[in-house]
């Protein structure tokens, strides 16, 4: 049974416009047309959308699901690309779960900075760290801490 391209968005659960896109991409074959000129699509079109989007939230690049697609469109077995694809995600996963972590460790430093009654702000040791974790030195920042001011313009410290 032929299907219009709105009637193969609801069964992939995508719109319109995003089957015409991975048309456009490549990501799916480009459908027979009717003699009127709307596009045909059958059944395997809505699996097809299915295994792009499943692709799509574990992080595949449309890119990248396009090659899964042609390997299997050529008949052969992706398994071997697809496990290619995984491990160098598990690998993004992994650096970016370090970097965040040290991010985490930063901000809960500056969290726990407490300024001194003397005149400091917290303004000013969020001041000084951005400053730090820039390159700059304390000299760069402004302090606000007002005219009484006994800021360390080296260290930070009030």
């Amino acid at each position: 049974m032929a299907l219009k391209v709105s009637e193969i968005a609801d069964r992939g659960g995508v719109s319109p416009d995003a089957v015409r896109f991975y048309e456009r991409e490549g990501l799916l074959p480009t459908p027979p047309r009717s003699p009127s000129g709307y596009r045909e699509y059958d059944d395997s079109t809505a699996h097809r959308i299915h295994f792009i989007k499943g692709a799509q939230s574990l992080g595949l690049k449309l890119a990248e699901i396009k090659e899964l697609l042609e390997i299997q469109d050529r008949g052969a077995c992706p398994c071997g690309h697809t496990k290619t694809l995984v491990e160098r995600h598990l690998g993004e996963i992994d650096a970016e779960m370090k970097r965040l972590s040290e991010l985490r460790g930063e901000l809960e430093t500056m969290a726990d900075l407490e300024c001194p009654a003397t005149g400091g702000s917290p303004t000013w040791a969020c001041e000084v760290q951005f400053t730090k974790k820039g390159g700059g030195n304390m000299g760069d920042a402004t302090c606000d801490c007002g005219p009484e001011c006994q800021c360390d313009p080296d260290t930070g410290c009030c």
